[in-house]
């Protein structure tokens, strides 16, 4: 059972777990997902919890739903996942990362001698 974080609703923590999925190729292209019923089994959570996540992942084309049949992964759901969190990376940790550089009078070339340390590590 996966463990919920609780600064986050646990719907969009649902959304970022299958889109983990379709980024690591655990889903494909037009791949058939978990089923609602199972998901809200395995993970014991409100069935309603897994659709309002799900329902988000429909609402930025990521998934589609197969009447009868269930919910699929879209055909650019890759592509619309990397610039999403692209865009929330740049804007919730470099932004945030170079303005506390700049008040710390760090230098560009310090962040990224910084980073490059760490990925040395």
């Amino acid at each position: 059972m996966a463990i919920f974080d609780d600064g986050q609703p646990i719907f969009q923590q649902i959304a970022h777990m299958i889109e983990d999925d379709i980024l690591n190729g655990t889903y494909r292209e037009d791949d058939q997902i978990i089923s609602m019923a199972q998901f809200a089994s395995t993970f014991q959570i409100n069935p309603a919890t897994v659709v309002k996540g799900i329902a988000l992942l429909v609402n930025e084309g990521i998934l589609y739903k197969k009447r009868g049949l269930g919910m699929y992964v879209a055909a650019d759901a890759r592509k619309i996942i990397l610039s999403k969190r692209r865009d929330r990376f740049y804007n919730e940790l470099v932004s945030k990362l170079l303005d506390e550089a700049e008040k710390l009078d760090m230098t560009y070339e310090d962040v990224i001698d910084m980073i490059k340390q760490k990925k040395g590590s």
